[in-house]
């Protein structure tokens, strides 16, 4: 059964707040960070400064921002890069993962994803081609293409696809030079560096238009590219119970608002292909909806 999985490349701009707390990390922002930073720990620096503002969380409910600190781990040609919040002295919440891949002479990939119990799903973003981004934005409205040749039906941009080479961005080539050693974070909980200066976090009102001002150069995806990381970060994910339990109802209320729809489609050539919409609904403080859809096509059984 041959399985392909559409880019949600562009989307309309959700309005409302999903009540999740996710919705106060920019993952566009800390891809954009990681672009500008010429190590993992000048990324730590930019994640955590106020003027950046990439993040806005507050897991502990303490009043004030969290400080993200990020942790490397590497496996031959793959590396991952764990934002994680400690939201105790016991207990750390991770916030997203980095996953980035070398695969070939001067080529890199990568993606970062947002962590479930903070985004009701995991939430995969990666680097648009920029000489397009003004046609990928997250405002532009989707449509319609062909078939290509796996088999997958393209409703959404003609930029859909595209894979950007980042090996260009100073702190993927730091990573990959022969002397590099992984970068784990010192800093944690009540161990904060001299040059932190935790601030207010923002009203979703006063964040949301400082967020959505990253998303130009990248786009929500649903193709996981960085496969080899999975097995990486997967055995050593952090969550935290005091997180999970705060944010169960928010979740599940996310979780539960999707609706599926199959339906079967035939190509061009004849073969016939069962897509399967799923739309995610979420309902604003102030009753507006908003939603995003993803369709996967997989190859019908003769």
């Amino acid at each position: 059964m041959g399985l392909a999985t559409t880019a949600l490349r562009a989307q309309p701009v959700q309005a409302d707040s999903t009540a999740l707390p996710g919705d106060n990390f920019s993952l566009e922002g800390a891809l954009e960070m990681f672009k500008k930073a010429s190590s993992p720990e000048a990324f730590e620096q930019l994640l955590n400064k106020e003027e950046n503002s990439v993040n806005n969380l507050d897991l502990d409910e303490d009043g004030n921002t969290d400080y993200i600190r990020v942790v490397n781990k590497k496996q031959g040609d793959v590396q991952v890069f764990i934002l994680q919040v400690s939201v105790s002295e016991k207990e750390s919440q991770d916030v997203a993962v980095i996953e980035l891949e070398k695969n070939g002479p001067e080529k890199a990939i990568l993606q970062i994803t947002g962590d479930e119990d903070l985004y009701g799903e995991e939430t995969i973003v990666e680097p648009t081609d920029e000489a397009a981004a003004s046609e990928t934005s997250l405002n532009a409205s989707p449509q319609r293409g062909p078939y290509d040749n796996t088999g997958e039906y393209n409703t959404f941009s003609s930029q859909a696809g595209i894979i950007v080479n980042v090996w260009g961005w100073p702190c993927v080539r730091f990573v990959y030079a022969p002397a590099y050693t992984v970068w784990v974070s010192p800093w944690g909980w009540a161990r904060r560096p001299v040059w932190f200066r935790p601030w207010r976090p923002l009203g979703w009102a006063a964040f949301r238009p400082v967020r959505y001002r990253y998303h130009h150069h990248y786009a929500v995806v649903h193709t996981r590219r960085v496969v080899r990381a999975r097995p990486i970060y997967r055995p050593v994910r952090v969550t935290s119970v005091t997180v999970r339990t705060r944010n169960q109802v928010a979740v599940n209320n996310y979780r539960t608002t999707r609706r599926t729809q199959t339906r079967t489609v035939t190509a061009p050539s004849g073969r016939r292909y069962q897509a399967t919409r799923r739309t995610t609904t979420v309902q604003g403080a102030n009753g507006r909806n908003a939603s995003r859809t993803t369709t996967t096509v997989r190859k019908k059984r003769s």
